[in-house]
């Protein structure tokens, strides 16, 4: 199997792998239990936590792990919403379903307007159309992503931040696809909120952590027995949370080296896409900036484009048309929807991540030319 699919999930890493088999014989104690077993547990989480802090140049009290970003988001959203009483969400066309639904779900139960910010066809975002927007007298809230999932176009976090803390304003910026790929200092960037998968950069599945920054309070999402510091009950997902912490060193330690070798990847399969395939068209100019392990092309009608993904896949290579958070089903691309690209013709991600090569590479053109190029 060739994987081009890292932007949906990622290979685990051997090194988190070993970490959490270690874990998993060790540690087996409730981190709530007082107990000397239930102690050692509790000592991992915060160790962990303090851990993944420091990398992001946050506090550890900053830092609250989920299962997931979804539920991060979810979290966050509603949180903010009630606990702040929000009437104004500004936002973009092009975030991840996770913030969609979690903003189309409070505007059904609270008098909030949403806003959207304009951005062009290659995804720039307007600047002065985000300050004419929070130049007004309500409060409030601007949700934009650092990095698109579908076509990985970088917005500036930081000028955002700066905008919004100019009007009092707060921030959340689904830095899901940066994280591990960016050094993404939070004192740095500015988000009041932010969260994370850590399967997104070789971690486990079924862990993530909801950032928020100081003395941002909000309501919980799910009550119970206190875990997380009453933000989120449950027993702690001590193996994911181990996992995650050791996927966050891994990231960092090798963060350089990881960029500068998949940036290559890339750079080289655009020269080779265009010179094999000039009639492609690159989304958002995907090729020339954004996040450097991501490409997303369609494919016009002047090629063989009929069940391209199928095609792909029975040659045992994974790609994506999209966001892999539609139950498995590819519909129109919101996205490029927004970003007025032709969705009549099928489009393709290739995302890459450490583990893919150049012979890879040289493989999916060869299939792609077989396929595309047939009468």
């Amino acid at each position: 199997m060739i994987y081009f699919d890292n932007a949906a999930t990622t290979p685990l890493d051997s090194e988190v792998y070993k970490t959490m088999c270690r874990v998993m014989k060790d540690q087996y104690g409730n981190p709530s239990s007082t107990h000397a077993a239930g102690r050692n547990s509790k000592v991992l989480i915060e160790d962990s936590r303090s851990a993944i802090a420091g990398f992001l140049d946050a506090k550890p009290s900053e830092i609250y792990f989920t299962s997931c970003a979804t539920e991060a988001i979810t979290t966050a959203i509603h949180g903010i919403v009630t606990s702040y009483g929000i009437r104004k969400i500004i936002t973009t066309a092009i975030e991840h379903h996770a913030v969609t639904h979690a903003i189309d779900d409070v505007h059904k139960t609270t008098p909030v307007q949403v806003s959207f910010v304009r951005i062009d066809k290659d995804a720039n975002l307007d600047l002065e159309h985000l300050e004419e927007l929070l130049n007004e007298e309500e409060k409030a809230f601007v949700i934009i992503m650092h990095a698109n999932n579908e076509t990985g176009t970088l917005f500036p976090v930081q000028e955002i931040s700066k905008l919004c803390k100019e009007y009092h304003a707060l921030f959340l910026s689904d830095m899901v696809q940066s994280m591990g790929k960016y050094e993404n200092l939070l004192s740095d960037h500015g988000p009041d909120i932010t969260c994370c998968s850590a399967h997104k950069f070789h971690g486990p599945k079924g862990i993530g952590f909801l950032y928020l920054r100081g003395n941002t309070k909000i309501t919980p999402l799910i009550s119970g027995g206190g875990q997380e510091r009453h933000m989120r009950s449950g027993t702690e997902n001590i193996y994911g949370i181990a996992g995650m912490a050791k996927a966050f060193e891994v990231a960092y330690r090798d963060m350089s080296g990881n960029r500068e070798y998949i940036s290559n990847l890339k750079s080289y399969f655009v020269e080779k896409l265009k010179l094999n395939f000039p009639e492609l068209i690159f989304n958002a100019c995907c090729d020339s900036k954004g996040v450097y392990n991501i490409i997303n092309v369609s494919v016009p009608d002047v090629y063989n484009n009929k069940l391209l993904l199928q095609k792909l896949d029975m040659n045992n290579i994974a790609v994506s048309g999209g966001s892999a958070c539609n139950s498995g089903v590819v519909n129109v691309s919101h996205v490029l929807s927004a970003l007025l690209a032709n969705t009549a013709i099928p489009a393709i991600r290739f995302s890459f991540s450490k583990y893919n090569t150049v012979e890879e590479l040289d493989k999916v053109l060869e299939v792609l030319r077989e396929i595309l190029f047939r009468k």
